[in-house]
């Protein structure tokens, strides 16, 4: 098992050379540098899914790194489930990338600047699934962030790019720090840097709460957790569409993974009280990014801020679990942990599909704002078709595969009775009522999308002549849809395989989820609730064959009854694009209601005819909304810095005499020091 895992991080190793010699033969190396990739991915998934059905734990070791300390790998449940990930992931961006890519050959970077660091970005998050010590891990996360940096920097020309990567990459750095410090309290308690030693180490609860701490902010940071998510929604709208999928569905999960390793493996003991802090934290992340993305105009924007919204509900289903193991209650927790498990794996392929759909539809209209879209889906019905299937899995609606993690993660919330303490009691049922509530907009927010840019009149001139995108990159897209229906027709076989990451390592499962056979899900028991997919599925289907014979029968009687004058308009003329509602006009009321989370500014202008305004032509009206949390924690710490840069830059004299005297003194300084 463990060998089809290596085999294939050497062969994305391969695929990395093989993108830079891509410049003396394009025809010849770059179809080899896509199959190796895809390669690769089907190796991770293969593997992955080995590992996860068999519960099989490896362990080896690589004669690399220092003398004294090899680099410690394995292979668990955990890892493979997350491996199973990055892989679907990878076989999907390599059927896409191959056509996407031709977009950036009339840019002036080269093709080596996007397939390398794209192929060591998949072997980095694969590598830091394997590590099995402190070191490795750090090594393979900071490759990892290293690689990803360069990818959304890849057309640099672009001050946004740029602007989004310095921030990326700063934030990255800032988090591996605290993810270094709480792998440094656990390596000094067990005297060594490999997970075994720091699961065998005993902790006080003060170093296991400063632990947890760290490791809450540092892998945190990387998923999105607000509010220290101030990087996600820059980084991910500039990246290319692919590396977006990559990134907001899979380098996000390996956050969750790095904090499932820590909190729930390494540590060892489990407190209550965390799991009631970071279920605070996961509901305030979940409401605030559904609330955020609602007001995007930008396709790959919304998106972006869509992702920190998932990541709270993924962290609220952890707290729970957090919170039901802390009080002695493990069943439960293991059902939320399964829970939060199936949602990362959910959201991984829906959010894949939604970028890799919001890519094509950018590559064939060339924009970004939703308001200049608008009658996509009767120029690109398969792209269309399979980016509805993703907003109805991200929305929760049944009987897609978001329903089910998150109607699991509402059941766990429901046990809340089950708990002595008064004041969880009442707290998860709030934090049960803000998830219904981001349920609820995240459906408001995907009807919004899809209506402003697909269904209707075309905006702009350019949208009215775009056409269908390639046939690899459609089947990449297929290829999530049909994960994710497959995953709402067949929840219980996959809860039954994730099941298996609970007994591992937590040594306790679920022992009713599937009792009643594969066609009920019964996470508690069967008179708590259930649900059967198929039978939902068959219920859909039922009343869609009903719809369907009704509407052509009406249709057929009315076929020679249909009136051969216009119907009156009123006055108005034909429909145009100008009467349609707008991005800005749908979220209006939310705005209004929840209009003290960001900064709101309105623009209004008139264009005069003649330059007076009496005679104007025009109307113009542009606004924008600024995120609170960079308003209220980072810009005193930007204005701080600039201040503190602009008083140390005196010593920038531009004298010789000086900066000779700054070495003399400070040599005789380290001289004293070590006198």
């Amino acid at each position: 098992m463990h060998q089809i895992v290596l085999v294939a991080v050497l062969v994305l190793l391969a695929s990395a050379l093989i993108a830079l010699v891509d410049s003396q033969s394009p025809r010849f190396f770059r179809p080899l540098h896509f199959i190796t990739m895809g390669l690769a991915g089907i190796l991770l998934s293969v593997g992955g899914a080995y590992g996860l059905i068999q519960s099989q734990d490896h362990h080896w070791q690589l004669a690399l790194g220092l003398p004294w300390l090899h680099w410690h790998q394995h292979l668990d449940t955990l890892s493979s489930f997350f491996t199973l990930i990055v892989g679907l992931a990878t076989v999907a961006v390599a059927f896409y990338a191959p056509a996407y890519a031709k977009e950036y050959d009339k840019t002036p970077q080269p093709f080596a600047a996007l397939g390398f660091p794209t192929a060591i970005f998949i072997a980095a998050m694969e590598l830091v699934l394997l590590a099995d010590d402190a070191l490795t891990f750090m090594i393979a996360w900071e490759l990892m962030s290293l690689s990803s940096y360069f990818l959304v920097t890849f057309q640099h020309q672009n001050s946004a790019n740029r602007r989004a990567g310095f921030l990326y990459l700063l934030m990255a750095h800032v988090g591996g720090l605290f993810i270094l410090l709480s792998f440094g309290i656990m390596a000094g308690f067990a005297q060594d840097f490999t997970f075994s030693s720091m699961m065998a180490s005993h902790l006080s609860p003060v170093w296991m709460t400063l632990t947890f701490v760290f490791a809450l902010i540092g892998f945190g940071m990387k998923a999105g957790l607000v509010p220290i998510h101030i990087w996600l929604p820059e980084a991910h709208p500039v990246a290319p569409s692919h590396i977006s999928a990559l990134m907001s569905g899979v380098m996000l999960k390996i956050a969750v993974y790095g904090f499932i390793r820590v909190v729930f493996h390494l540590i060892g003991d489990i407190f209550w009280e965390w799991g009631a802090a970071l279920l605070i934290v996961a509901a305030i992340t979940a409401l605030y990014g559904v609330l955020s993305a609602m007001i995007q105009e930008d396709i790959k924007k919304l998106l972006a801020y869509s992702s920190i919204e998932n990541i709270g509900i993924i962290f609220i289903g952890l707290a729970l679990s957090l919170i039901f193991f802390g009080n002695n209650l493990p069943k439960l927790g293991g059902l939320a942990l399964v829970a939060a498990l199936l949602h990362a794996l959910n959201h991984a392929m829906f959010k894949s599909l939604l970028f890799l759909g919001a890519g094509a539809v950018i590559q064939s209209s060339h924009e970004h704002d939703m308001d200049r879209m608008g009658g996509i889906l009767k120029k690109m019905p398969w792209t269309g078709a399979l980016f509805l299937l993703g907003c109805i899995s991200i929305s929760g609606l049944p009987p897609s595969n978001g329903f089910v993690s998150e109607w699991l993660i509402f059941q766990t919330s429901l046990q809340a009775e089950a708990l002595s303490s008064g004041v969880l009691r009442a707290m998860i049922p709030l934090s049960a009522a803000v998830l219904a509530l981001t349920g609820a907009l995240a459906a408001t927010c995907f009807v919004k999308l899809y209506g402003i840019a697909f269904l209707g009149k075309a905006r702009v001139r350019s949208v009215k002549h775009i056409k269908e995108v390639d046939r690899g990159m459609i089947v990449a897209q297929a290829i999530l849809g049909l994960i994710c229906l497959l995953i709402g027709f067949f929840p219980t076989f996959v809860i039954e395989a994730i099941n298996h990451i609970s007994l591992q390592i937590m040594h306790v499962g679920l022992s009713q989820a599937t009792s009643h056979g594969w066609m009920w899900l019964t996470p508690i028991s069967a008179k708590t609730a259930q649900y059967n997919a198929p039978q939902v599925w068959l219920g859909l289907l039922l009343a869609f064959s009903g719809w369907a014979f009704v509407y052509f029968l009406v249709r057929l009687k009315l076929k020679h009854r249909r009136a051969k004058v216009s119907p009156w308009s009123c006055g108005f003329g034909p429909l145009n694009s100008r009467m349609q509602y707008t991005g800005a006009s749908f979220t209006m009321p939310v705005k209004q209601i929840f209009g003290g989370l960001w900064q709101h500014n309105e623009d209004k202008s008139l264009v005069a005819r003649n330059g007076l305004t009496e005679h104007a032509h025009t109307l113009r009206y542009k606004e924008s909304n600024k995120d609170s949390f960079w308003i209220l924690f980072y810009l005193p710490i930007v204005n701080l810095l600039n201040q503190a840069t602009r008083r140390i830059g005196i010593i920038q004299t531009g004298h010789l005499r000086h900066y000779l005297g700054y070495s003399f003194f400070t040599l005789l300084f380290l001289l004293w020091l070590i006198s």
